[in-house]
Formats: structure tokens, C-alpha cells, sequence
């Protein structure tokens, strides 16, 4: 039986290369392949076997070309513990060259898949036939995720209360018989009321049983549903024989009940777990006014696209992301940063959708609508982390797997043994239904993901991004911290201070020169020369046979002659030799110094000076004082580092690293051992943020930066890393917590009902509760403050 595969490849650059891989694959036994260059594709005729598709994509990966990966969420529906997670997971990896995460508590599953081997509509096809419910999920924008939490809730309220009417009577002489009240319904009224509740108001819990069975799996829904039946049917054969021996109605009556209220607790309390996101999401506006033909019309936020014109006013929050075109005002950016100081916006300025406009009205030009603005990648970054699964839960994951099946042994075995000890096969029995209530995998399968949805929903209310779970768990261990020095501890504005020329040469024409060579550059220095030369009226020469070197210096051809700016050690470099003097004593200074020479022979130095964020100093104290290593890297020169570390507090330093370099600096201290954080700002810093067990991306830095950082700090503020590391902390405080508590539930919980010990009602309450005190800690984690400004 073959099977035809049609998917992308990259790395094809002509014709020769697909003509490669088609020799490669076509070398395989059982395949046929043809490539297309035109459509960069690869269609492959081969038998089913997982194994050959895996082959023939390594073949490709391994001749140095890529496959292209894609990936999708779902949201899913009808899970009822960690076990149906990890069933869906399991069925999902069966499909070749894909991996699937489920997480109970977002009820999501993000899967990454190879296009053409397999789809969105593939997964929910195995989904739906393993009996639970799946949709896709809108990239980046809300969904109808809470809506559909809201219905589901109420939907539970209604069926909690019919069975707690249903109930009434059971409870009734349940409570009545320790006061001497021989209250007890006729037998037969108990098979009728407790018959409906059963089978009737347990019918979701038979459904989901079934669907797991089917599938292959057991999960909670099937200890329950074994439990409950067999105290029924063993009570309807009592009534029905007429013997003498006692009645169990009650326990399967008042363990579905205690069932549906553990549940409807839970779903409300899961449901706030997500109010970090859920504040994010209410941030957009649905409506913006946009200017056609000169008129002001509302449309749907939805509705507008990049280049249309839009009126902010007063009061009102921006829509879409935009460059002000008219008008000035201050616009409140704490969605973004945290910050609550108001930011001035005038032309020229950049707005954020779901920012708030505060005194003025604003004109600006959509930039970026739909899934391209700012809260909506800041909202996939949420979804992202939370949907993710750190390394603890993996460990979780593998438990609930076998947990089950264990605990169905665990009462077989206790029935048995039971009997065969005491001779008494009631005793026996009601022992077995108490293990079989009391083992609620539920609790395992919440501990880690709400703890996880909370603390990266606090984080994203305070300006922290953690871009996976991972990243949360990581930062609590850290033992090392690397900082840029340029932009990261100093402000990244640096002024010039000093213009200092040679013999016999003009300031104006120094300056000149200078700006001519950095005109074009975005570093914070260059812009800080052509400033200071714009302020005193002086314009740029022109320029021809421009040259730079990262991190280095610039040469280019002024006026005829070759011209050069540049570090003193790239001056040496080139032959030139600048005054060691004048740059020694700037450098003691703790200026930066720049050299410019003109037609090979100095001209004179620049000297500027970057002064240190104002937490830096207290940033840098806690970290020392939390036993953290804190280091500072920097391409300057070792004497100006030597000072500016001294400023901070920071003991170890590298200085004249170049931009290609600060990533093998960062390995370097990670070999060194412990765990590494880098935190950084800049495009050169990209390299080092990605070496980095962690990296902390300050979120006014360069995109590239924020795109490679496991962390991001949208604050711009030193006093983030420190709030990022306690939040980490207190994250991976509740969830140990909650493993705590989901774990002790069945270490005290089962020995007791194995032994007899156990009422199985006090079991179904004691397993409706274990979810909702884990799912409550988590929610206790909202106490957590981020550290204060001084």
C-alpha cells in the first residue's frame, strides 16, 4: 500500500539541487520522488511506514536542505484530567514528523507538523475520534475560549443543582442516622432516585469512560464511573433479591454530586486563572475612527487596514498601531511597559493599539493591524508560554500515563485481598470503590499549567514576556548574569563631553569629518556625534567608498582622501598611531574615546560619555545579595569598563568584546558551570541573548533582540530582571505546592481506602476537592508584587 506525500523544502538554490535530492531520495528502497524547483516542493510515492517518511526527511535535512515546519493550536474540549491530556498527546505524535503539546489547563494543544504529511484538519479528525472536541485557534487574537467557559460553567451550575435536589433525600438520612433518627427511604424509592442520577446524571461521565476505552486509554472519568456502578448495581441486586444485606445508593449518589460541585468550582476558578491574558485581550478597542474622503467614519477595528488614517481622542484607546501624522499628547503605554508615566506622542511618534490617548487628539497612520500589532504579538507570546510545558510537568506527564491503570490493580487487588483476609466481600468491595473515587489524576494534571497561566499572566501585566514555561522555570536557578554595558547598564543616550583636536586642526573640521563618517550608522555613539555637529550648525562632508566594521570603526574617502574613525585600538590596526595621552586621560575619565585621522595622520578625539541607568546600582546590589554572579561585557575599552563597572558594583567584567565575539563569551562562562542569564538590547547583543541558558531582551532595544530573548522587558527598567527572577521564584514555588498537595491526596488517600479506612463518600470529596485546592493555591500567586521604583 503507497502513500503520496507532497511537502515544502528549503535551501534549494537551482535546478542541480533539486536533481540531488531526488538521486538521495530515489537511492531509498519503496520511495519515488520528484522534485520541483519552480514550486521549491517534493512529492514522494512511498509505503505507510512512519519509519520511511522519517527517512526520507532526514535523507533531505542530512544533504543540507531543510524541510519546512509549520504548526497550529487547537482548542480542545471534553477532557477531564492529566489522562485524556496525555491520550491526546499520544495519538496526536503517532502521525509522523509531528509533535503535539496538550495542556489541561488552557485546554489547548500546539502542535508543529511538517505541511503536506500532515494538517489542521488531520488533527482534529483524530481528536473528535478519540471522543473529544477540537477547533483551531485564531493566531494571536482572542477566541472563544472564555465565552465558551462561561456557557460550560453554567451549564454545570444547572446540572448541580438537579442533583443536588436528586440528592436531598440521601443526604437527609445520612445525616439524620448519628442523631438516633432511623430515617430510610423504601428500597425501592432509593434504586429509582439514585437510578436517575446514575444514569442520567452521570451520562457525560459514561460517554467520556466509553470514548476513553475505545480509544485505547482510561482516565478519571473511568475510576469514577466503575466506582459508582458497582455500589449501584451491587445495591439494585440487594433490593431486587430481597437480601439482608446494607445499601450503597447513597455513596454513588453523593459522590456524582460531590463530583459536579468539585467540577463547577473548578471551572471557575480555572477560568480566573486566565485573567492576566483576559485583561490583555480587553485592551483593543472594537471600534476606530478612520478618516475617509475626509470624513470621520467608525469602523470595526477588524475592518481597518495598513495605511488608513485615524483619529485618536481624548480619553479613548488607540486602535491599531500607527505613526502620528497631527497633533500632540501623552499616551498611557502600561499594557506595553508597566510604566504608568504617560508617554509624549507628537509626528513622527509610534502609537500602539490598546494604548490609552490621555489630553490630546491624535492623527496617525495604521502601521500594523489584525495579528502585526504589538498587543497581538504580546498576546501570542502569553498564549505561547502558557500553553507550554516546563520540565517538571514532563515528569508529571509520565506519571498520569501509568496512574489509571495502577490504581484500577490497586483496587482489584484490594477487593481480593480483602475478601480473601476477612472473609466479608461487602467490606471488600466498598474498600475497592474507595480507591477507585479517591485516585483523581485531575489534580496532577492542573498543578504545574495554572501556576504557569498565573504567573506568566502577571508577568505580562507588569511588562515581563516569558516566551515559554521553560524560561519561567530557568530563571529561578540562575547563578550567573552577564549585562551589556552600552544601553542595558547605562542609559544607551550617550552625549559627546569632549572634542579634543590635533595640532594644527580646526573643531569645526573635525567635527565635520566625523559626522560625515557616522552619518548613516544607528549606533548610540555614531548618533551622538552627528547630534552634537547638527547642534553647533555644522553639516556633513561628502563621502564616497564608505566601509565599516562592526564594533571597530568606519573608513571612507573625504575630499580625496582616505579618512577614519574608530576605537584606538583600530587605529593601531591601520598604522596609526593616535596620542596616548589625550586617551589615557579620557579613558581614566571613564569616557569612551573616539580617534579620527584624515589622509593617514591623526586629527584629533571625540570623547563621550553614557551615564548609568538609575537602578543600576540597586540592581546589580540585590542581584549580589540574591548570590548571583553579576558580570559586565562590553566592546570599550578596558580602562572606561573598568570604571563604569566600578560605578555599578559589578566585580568581573570583559571589556573590547567584539559584537561577534559576546557569544562566545557567554559560552565561555557557561562552561565555567551554573546557570547563565545575558541580558542585553542591541542587534549585536542577538548572538549572546540566544547562547544564554536565559536571555533578558530590555524591550526599547532592536526587534532581532527582542526575537532571540527568552524573557522580555518591556519596562526598559534593570529593576525587571530582579522582578523576573522573584516571579519565577514564587511560580515555581506554587507549583511544587501544588504537586504537594496533588500528590499527598493519593499517598494518604489510598493506603486508607485500600485498608478499609475510607468512606467512599468522604472519598468523592476528598477527590473533588484535591483540583480546586490546587487550581486556589495557584490563584494565590495574584499576592505577588513586583519590586517598587526609588
Amino acid at each position: 500500500m503507497s502513500q503520496t506525500l507532497n511537502f515544502p523544502v528549503g535551501g534549494m538554490s537551482c535546478s542541480a539541487c533539486a536533481a540531488r535530492i531526488e538521486k538521495i531520495l530515489n537511492r531509498q528502497d519503496g520511495v519515488h520522488a520528484s522534485v520541483n524547483f519552480a514550486t521549491q516542493r517534493v512529492q514522494v510515492v512511498l509505503d505507510t511506514s512512519v519509519a520511511t517518511i522519517n527517512a526520507v526527511v532526514a535523507a533531505i535535512r542530512k544533504a543540507g536542505f531543510t524541510v519546512d515546519e509549520s504548526s497550529v493550536d487547537l482548542s480542545i474540549s471534553g477532557m477531564s484530567c492529566a489522562a485524556c491530556a496525555a491520550r491526546i498527546e499520544k495519538i496526536l505524535n503517532r502521525l509522523p514528523l509531528t509533535q503535539a503539546s496538550v495542556n489541561l489547563a488552557t485546554e489547548r494543544a500546539h502542535i508543529v507538523f511538517v505541511p503536506g504529511i500532515a494538517d489542521g484538519d488531520t488533527f482534529i479528525a483524530r481528536i473528535e475520534k478519540a471522543g473529544f472536541g477540537a477547533s483551531l485557534v485564531n493566531d494571536g487574537m482572542p477566541d472563544d475560549t472564555h465565552a465558551r467557559r462561561l456557557a460550560a460553567w453554567r451549564a454545570e451550575r444547572a446540572h448541580f443543582v438537579l442533583l443536588l435536589i436528586l440528592s436531598l433525600p440521601f443526604f437527609a438520612q445520612m445525616v439524620l442516622m448519628p442523631f438516633g433518627a432511623m430515617y430510610m427511604m423504601p428500597g425501592w424509592l432509593q434504586l429509582v432516585l439514585a437510578g436517575v442520577v446514575q444514569f442520567y446524571g452521570a451520562r457525560h461521565l459514561y460517554q467520556r469512560a466509553w470514548n476513553a476505552l475505545r480509544g485505547g486509554g482510561a482516565n478519571m472519568d473511568v475510576l469514577v464511573v466503575m466506582g459508582t456502578s458497582i455500589a449501584y448495581f451491587f445495591s439494585a441486586t440487594v433490593v431486587i433479591a430481597h437480601l439482608h444485606q446494607p445499601l450503597y445508593f447513597e455513596a454513588g449518589v453523593a459522590i456524582i454530586t460531590l463530583i459536579s460541585l468539585g467540577r463547577l468550582m473548578e471551572a471557575r476558578a480555572r477560568d480566573r486563572t486566565s485573567a492576566g491574558l483576559e485583561s490583555l485581550l480587553k485592551l483593543q478597542p472594537r471600534l476606530a475612527h478612520v478618516l475617509v474622503n475626509g470624513a470621520m467614519v467608525d469602523r470595526p477595528v477588524a475592518d481597518v487596514r495598513v495605511g488608513d488614517i485615524f483619529v485618536v481622542r481624548p480619553g479613548e484607546s488607540v486602535p491599531v498601531d500607527g505613526q502620528v501624522r497631527e497633533g500632540a499628547s501623552e499616551v498611557n503605554e502600561a499594557m506595553l511597559t508597566g510604566e504608568s508615566m504617560p508617554t509624549l506622542k507628537q509626528a513622527g511618534s509610534r502609537v500602539f493599539g490598546g494604548t490609552i490617548n490621555t489630553n490630546g487628539m491624535l492623527r496617525a497612520t495604521a502601521t500594523g493591524v489584525g495579528h502585526d500589532t504589538a498587543l497581538a504579538h504580546i498576546v501570542k507570546m502569553v498564549e505561547q508560554a502558557q500553553g507550554s510545558k516546563a520540565h517538571v510537568q514532563r515528569l508529571v506527564d509520565r506519571i498520569s500515563n501509568i496512574f489509571v491503570p495502577t490504581v484500577i490493580a490497586i483496587a482489584l487487588a484490594t477487593f481480593v485481598m480483602g475478601w480473601l483476609v476477612t472473609g466479608n466481600a461487602t467490606w471488600s468491595l466498598v474498600s475497592a470503590v474507595s480507591v477507585l473515587v479517591i485516585a483523581c489524576p485531575c489534580s496532577l494534571g492542573l498543578a504545574t499549567p495554572t501556576a504557569i497561566m498565573v504567573g506568566t499572566g502577571l508577568g505580562a501585566r507588569c511588562g515581563i514576556l516569558f516566551r515559554n514555561a521553560d524560561a519561567l522555570e530557568r530563571a529561578q536557578k540562575l547563578t550567573t548574569i552577564i549585562m551589556d554595558k552600552t544601553g542595558t547598564l547605562t542609559e544607551g543616550r550617550p552625549t559627546v563631553s569632549d572634542v579634543v583636536p590635533g595640532p594644527g586642526i580646526d573643531t569645526g573640521r573635525l567635527l565635520a569629518i566625523a559626522c560625515a563618517l557616522e552619518q548613516d550608522s544607528e549606533h548610540p555613539l555614531a548618533r551622538a556625534i552627528v547630534d552634537h555637529a547638527t547642534a553647533a550648525g555644522i553639516s556633513p562632508l561628502p563621502v564616497s567608498d564608505f566601509h565599516a566594521m562592526p564594533g571597530m570603526g568606519v573608513t571612507a574617502m573625504i575630499d580625496g582622501a582616505p579618512a577614519c574613525l574608530g576605537s584606538p585600538r583600530f587605529m593601531a590596526d591601520h598604522g596609526i598611531a593616535p596620542d596616548d595621552t589625550v586617551t589615557t586621560r579620557l579613558e581614566q575619565e571613564g569616557k569612551t574615546v573616539i580617534a579620527v585621522t584624515a589622509n593617514g595622520q591623526p586629527i584629533g578625539h571625540i570623547a563621550l560619555l553614557d551615564r548609568l541607568r538609575p537602578d543600576a546600582i540597586r540592581t546589580v546590589s540585590a542581584l549580589k545579595a540574591a548570590g548571583i554572579r553579576v558580570m559586565m561585557l562590553t566592546g570599550d575599552n578596558p580602562r572606561s569598563a573598568a570604571i563604569v563597572a566600578k560605578q555599578a558594583g559589578v566585580d568581573d567584567f570583559m571589556a573590547g568584546v567584539l559584537p561577534g565575539d559576546k557569544a562566545q563569551a557567554v559560552r565561555t562562562c557557561h562552561d565555567q558551570g551554573g546557570v547563565v542569564g545575558m541580558v542585553g538590547d542591541g542587534i549585536n547583543d542577538a548572538p549572546a541573548l540566544a547562547a544564554a541558558d536565559v536571555g533578558f531582551a530590555i524591550g526599547a532595544g532592536a526587534a532581532i533582540a527582542l526575537d532571540t530573548a527568552d524573557i522580555v522587558l518591556m519596562k526598559s527598567e534593570l529593576t525587571s530582571v530582579l522582578d523576573a527572577i522573584s516571579l519565577s521564584r514564587a511560580t515555581l514555588s506554587k507549583i511544587r505546592q501544588n504537586l504537594f498537595f496533588a500528590f499527598i491526596y493519593n499517598i494518604l488517600g489510598l493506603p486508607l481506602a485500600a485498608f478499609g479506612l475510607l468512606n467512599p463518600i468522604v472519598a468523592g470529596a476528598a477527590m473533588a476537592m484535591s483540583s480546586v485546592s490546587v487550581v486556589s493555591n495557584s490563584l494565590l500567586l495574584n499576592r505577588w508584587k513586583p519590586h517598587r521604583q526609588t
